[in-house]
């Protein structure tokens, strides 16, 4: 299968992209993937990308594009792929599109996570991190620590990112909204996107896709 992924940010989209893919075993693709690949092996598009961030600017749609091409005629993407976070425009989608008809290929399906905004905002900004390790993540309300602002595994500091305050969130949510939300619409048009709740546990949201994509194709 060839699936796009869409959501808010704060919808679980890495989370569940991870799972799908596993269960359907095809490669899960995803932008931050891509750009950190890219820079790590020192490819010309990862130069170029690198360049641009360095200098603080964002990197150009044909870039971000040309990664993704590249990685999709990867052997292991032969037979499929989920893609995450690409395409995140118009632009980008109808590059994709050209690219798969080029390829004689097609999408199977645009999986669309719904989440209301104020949930949004309640995951991310409820989200507190370990000083000493990024990778133990508490939930003031979800996941709240034993004791507030340490951490249980380490008793390091807890700490909230900068990006992660509701002001930031809401302005994340903007541009999703400005971006990334018109290309639901142009793949509504082309009968691909299976709308689901991301509300809930995440087996239950992973079961609830696999069972919209069955009934998308």
């Amino acid at each position: 299968m060839r699936i796009v992924l869409v959501g808010p940010p704060g919808a679980g989209k890495g989370t569940q992209a991870h799972l799908l893919a596993k269960t359907l075993s095809i490669p899960h693709i995803s932008t931050g993937d891509l750009f950190r690949a890219n820079i790590g092996q020192g490819t010309p598009l990862g130069l170029e990308a690198k360049s641009y961030m360095d200098a603080g600017r964002l990197v150009p749609d044909e870039v971000t594009i040309g990664m993704a091409k590249d990685r999709m005629l990867q052997a292991d993407a032969a037979n499929g792929f989920l893609l995450d976070g690409f395409p995140r425009n118009l632009g980008q989608a109808k590059a994709l599109d050209e690219f798969l008809a080029e390829q004689g290929i097609e999408l199977d399906g645009v999986l669309d996570l719904e989440v209301p905004e104020d949930e949004v905002v309640r995951r991310i900004a409820g989200r507190r991190l370990c000083r000493n390790d990024g990778g133990h993540v508490f939930h003031v309300d979800y996941n709240p620590p034993k004791v507030e602002g340490v951490c249980d595994e380490c008793g390091g500091e807890l700490y909230q990112r900068s990006d992660d305050t509701e002001e930031k969130v809401r302005t994340r949510l903007e541009v999703y909204h400005t971006e990334t939300e018109p290309i639901i619409d142009y793949y509504v048009q082309q009968g691909l996107v299976a709308t689901i709740s991301a509300l809930g546990k995440v087996d239950e949201v992973t079961q609830r896709a696999i069972e919209a994509l069955k009934q998308n194709g």
